[in-house]
């Protein structure tokens, strides 16, 4: 579905565990039925997207967009988002703690 660039990309993210069809996590050569919801996570943030249509083989990407709908909120605006904390430089290794903080901030709790 053009999610990913490639399809090494794709796999690579599943085997990660990158990839959730239905809440689920995705196995690579696991098939997707009109309708399921599949959530993506990558370096961007996370897509949500609803699946509308399959299609038999690789077409391009104008095409594939067509067959899913992409559920993802948009972004906040730049002057909403939270900066990550910086540290003074030599200040050592952030604390369990700190890193916590960074991760409540980057909303991966």
């Amino acid at each position: 579905m053009r999610l990913f660039p490639t399809r090494s990309a794709a796999t690579a993210a599943v085997k990660a565990g990158h990839v959730k069809v239905n809440a689920a996590s995705a196995k690579p050569a696991q098939s997707v039925k009109v309708g399921d919801m599949i959530r993506v996570r990558d370096t961007r943030g996370e897509r949500i997207v609803k699946v509308l249509g399959l299609l038999d083989k690789r077409v391009g990407a104008p095409v594939a967009v067509t067959m899913y709908d992409d559920l993802t909120p948009p972004a906040p605006a730049k002057e909403e988002r939270a900066t990550a904390g910086t540290r003074d430089r030599g200040a050592g290794r952030p604390t369990k703690r700190d890193r916590r903080q960074v991760e409540k901030l980057m909303g991966r709790e």
